[in-house]
Formats: C-alpha cells, sequence, structure tokens
C-alpha cells in the first residue's frame, strides 16, 4: 500500500513538473501582459516617488509584490501601470496627483531602461517582446482624473495613457461607479450620461482602450452597446462565482463576447472567493467560467498586484504567473488558448482600438454642462459667454423673458 501511494505521489510530482515546464516554454516565446499593477501608487506611498532613493531601487525593492526579479521570474513581458489618485481627489487635485503618477512610470522606464521601455501602441508591445523588455503602459484608473474635461483626456492620451478607467469607487458627474449597485451610492448618469458618452466617442476617436473595471452594470452594458471598438475589464472576475459588484455578470460577459471584449481577471480575494482566503486553483475557476461563457479570447490577466492587501495561495507576488499557466494546462487548456491569455487577446483588443481610432475625425467639443459640475473652488472661464445648445430649460425661460421685454412684447 505504502509503494503505491509513493508511485501516485511521484507521478503528480512529475506531472506537475511537466505542466511547469511545458508553461515556461510557453512564456518564452509569448510573455504575460498584464492589466493592472499599483506598482506606482506605491511608490508614491513608501516614497513620495523619489525613485533615486536607495530603498526604492527596484533591482531590491522589498514588501512588495513587484520589482525586477519577481518580473523576469514570472515571465512578465508588457505591463499597464496603474496612474492612480484616489477618489477624495476628485474636484480637488486629480489632474495634478495623475500627472505624477504617469510621470513616475516614464521615469521607470528612464531609470531602468534595460528592463523597461515605454509603449504608445501594440506594435510597442511586440517589439519590447523580441527585445526581453516590459513593455510599459500607462492605463488612468478613474474617470475623475480628467475632471470632466475632454480637453484633459486629450492631453493624458498624449501623455501615453492607452486606457481609461471610467470610474473608481466613486461616481463622476458623467457615470456612475459599482458601488450604485450595492446601494452605498446613489444613481447619477443612470450608467452614462450624455457627456458620459461623449467621452467614450472620444476614447474610441484617439485610440483609448476604455476600462470597465469599477463601473456599475448600467455602465458597463451603456459602454459596451456604445463602442465602436472592444472594451476591457483590466481587473475584474467572475459575479457567477463570487457575488462581489466588482465582478462581471454572465449577461455582461455575453456582451463581452459579442462585442469582441476581454475580461482580464482579478487575483483579489475577496473577488475570487468572496471571502479573505483563496487559491491559485479559485483564480483558474473564474478563467475557466469567463472561457466558458465569453470565449477563450475574452480571457486575460489583471492581478492588481501591489493595489491589493491578500493574494492567493500560490498567487502571491508577480513571480507565480507560471504557477497560474502550469494549472490552466493542466485543465487541459489547449496551448493557443493559453497564448491568448498571456498577451494574444489583449493585442487583439488594442489593435482593434487603434484601427478604429481616427485623428481626422473632428473631436468632440461640448463641454460638460456647468450644473454638472460639483465644488466652490472650480473657475467657470468660458461658460458665461460660449454658446450652448443644451441649456437648462429655466435659462433658455429667463432668455426668451428678456428678449420678449426688450422687444416690447411683455
Amino acid at each position: 500500500m505504502w509503494t503505491s501511494w509513493w508511485l501516485w505521489a511521484l507521478v503528480a510530482v512529475c506531472t506537475g513538473d511537466r505542466f511547469r515546464d511545458e508553461a515556461e516554454r510557453i512564456m518564452q516565446g509569448t510573455p504575460v501582459i498584464d492589466g493592472h499593477n499599483d506598482l506606482p501608487w506605491r511608490l508614491l506611498t513608501m516614497f513620495n516617488n523619489q525613485l533615486q532613493s536607495e530603498r526604492a531601487n527596484l533591482t531590491s525593492l522589498a514588501n512588495t509584490h513587484t520589482n525586477i526579479p519577481k518580473l523576469r521570474a514570472g515571465f512578465v513581458g508588457g505591463q499597464f501601470w496603474s496612474a492612480y489618485t484616489p477618489c477624495d481627489t476628485q474636484n480637488k487635485d486629480a489632474v495634478k496627483r495623475t500627472l505624477e503618477q504617469i510621470d513616475v512610470i516614464q521615469r521607470m522606464c528612464q531609470t531602468y531602461p534595460d528592463t523597461f521601455v515605454c509603449v504608445t501602441n501594440s506594435a510597442g508591445i511586440r517589439q519590447a517582446f523580441r527585445e526581453g523588455r516590459v513593455a510599459s503602459l500607462v492605463g488612468v484608473e478613474g474617470g475623475h482624473s480628467i475632471d470632466s474635461s475632454l480637453g484633459v483626456l486629450r492631453t493624458l492620451y498624449r501623455l501615453g495613457m492607452r486606457y481609461l478607467t471610467l470610474t473608481h469607487s466613486c461616481n463622476t458627474p458623467w457615470a456612475d461607479n459599482w458601488l450604485v449597485d450595492t446601494g452605498e451610492d446613489k444613481a447619477e448618469s443612470q450608467g452614462l450620461s450624455r457627456f458620459g458618452q461623449s467621452v467614450v466617442k472620444e476614447m474610441n476617436r484617439l485610440g483609448v482602450i476604455i476600462d470597465l473595471a469599477h463601473v456599475s452594470v448600467a455602465t458597463m452594458k451603456a459602454a459596451l452597446r456604445l463602442s465602436t471598438a472592444p472594451v476591457i475589464f483590466s481587473h475584474s472576475s467572475a459575479y457567477s462565482l463570487c457575488q462581489h459588484r466588482r465582478n462581471v455578470p454572465d449577461d455582461v460577459l455575453r456582451l463581452v463576447k459579442q462585442t469582441g471584449s476581454l475580461v482580464m481577471v482579478n487575483f483579489y480575494n475577496d473577488y475570487v472567493s468572496c471571502r479573505q482566503e483563496a487559491t491559485l486553483s479559485q483564480v483558474a475557476d473564474h478563467l475557466d467560467h469567463i472561457k466558458k461563457v465569453a470565449g477563450a479570447g475574452a480571457v486575460g490577466f489583471g492581478g492588481d498586484f501591489d493595489g491589493v492587501s491578500r493574494l492567493p495561495v500560490g498567487l502571491e507576488d508577480v513571480s507565480k504567473y507560471p504557477d497560474l499557466v502550469a494549472e490552466l494546462l493542466r485543465r487541459r487548456w489547449t496551448e493557443a488558448e493559453v497564448r491568448g491569455a498571456l498577451a494574444n487577446n489583449l493585442l487583439r483588443v488594442f489593435e482593434a482600438v487603434e484601427q478604429v481610432s481616427d485623428h481626422t475625425q473632428s473631436p468632440e467639443e461640448e463641454p460638460i454642462p456647468a450644473d454638472q459640475l460639483q465644488a466652490s473652488c472650480r473657475t467657470m472661464y468660458g461658460y458665461s459667454e460660449a454658446p450652448s445648445l443644451h441649456r437648462q430649460p429655466g435659462a433658455l425661460l429667463a432668455s426668451l423673458t428678456t428678449v420678449l421685454l426688450g422687444l416690447g412684447l411683455l
């Protein structure tokens, strides 16, 4: 009996090694593109973005999920770094804080050019793969970062932003966030307001990927139906397996399939198991479910490393990606499906976004209505004189009354 037990154990170990070896072979040719990593936020909170500090050295950085050796061990070849600023900056210094986080991402590329290369298109990612460097892209996490300004949106694009998460965990004046679905926040835009629709259209025109992590279900559906390019969920999981409102329900997954969009699975325990503890196997369950409902082309990885406090056993940092890929192979994912989840699905979406973009088309120009803006410290230059086709009924009536009085008709 004991001999039999040892034989089975040996078979299991050898089989495990085989899948791990196969994962590494695949990842050498197709490294992972991760949809969301909050290392820039950690650099702010730990070092106030002072990359020259000896403790901030990314080759030896401790107490983080991410550093250069871990990225190498995890075969990470592409990374959307999050330019994140919290909701309490809304109507205050959100734009300033976002610019600082874009700056620190760019300085990472300048400080470690052998490891990171900042890119802004799909061709740049492929070139970085060939060079063995980490293609580094800017994802701005939260629509409050544009301060309800299409001009700011365009400026962030010019600075390298290639996805914008429409909300974080707060409503913007033009889009509703996921807390609306829990009842903690009140729906204000019923998904997307008229101006929110203009933001989506302008993102399509520019070639900015629309990211629906953190938004309400109504916002998900509105953006999926309006966008002329595929969208992503940069770090969300499957609602059917964990009923957390940050996750994607099956009816939305079916829209993801119809639109050729992408869900990059989040590793945060609370979104994986709806508990404080989770396992690598449970993350693979989410990947399996999204594949089943939306298709193998809809699956990606968005670990949320350095942005969460709890990670599954077996996925403690970015070095563990080969173990997750080995688990997918163990579950009979084909090599093509694995390569899709690693990078090819994201590249397909990114290329479709680039194809839809049209910089010869006139930009969206109409500003958000003044009465939808908040905060007493905000200046209102331009609103008093600029023409508007969408003035409030009361304002239109007052203007008409003034004209009629002037003509002596009242």
